[in-house]
């Protein structure tokens, strides 16, 4: 019998033109089976999308849709967003324009 891993809801509401995103693991072993030491390992540019805020309005009035959905799995800029831990685990609130892509 296998156990789910218990999710934890988080219940915050990103403010207009940001996301909230669960960064994803660092991968710890190459392609060709080679472990990684911890050393080597770059911080994360890969995340889940939790929560999305509403619309950005920008400078000139236009509107600016969210590129990404919730549960989205999405590439976003090295050194973009605010990290912010929650009961021990880290997340990341982004701009709209910090998502870099949208894995499809």
């Amino acid at each position: 019998m296998s156990v789910k891993p218990k999710t934890e809801k988080i219940n915050l509401q990103p403010t207009a033109g940001f996301v909230l995103l669960e960064p994803l693991e660092a991968e710890t072993k190459t392609e060709s089976g080679i472990y990684l030491p911890d050393s080597a390992n770059e911080k994360p540019q890969k995340a889940k999308v939790l929560a999305i805020g509403d619309d950005e309005i920008t400078e000139s009035g236009i509107k600016k849709k969210a590129p990404c959905k919730i549960k989205d799995i999405v590439f976003y800029k090295q050194w973009g967003g605010n990290e912010v831990k929650i009961n021990g685990k880290t997340y990341l609130f982004a701009k709209f324009g910090d998502i870099l892509a949208i894995e499809i």
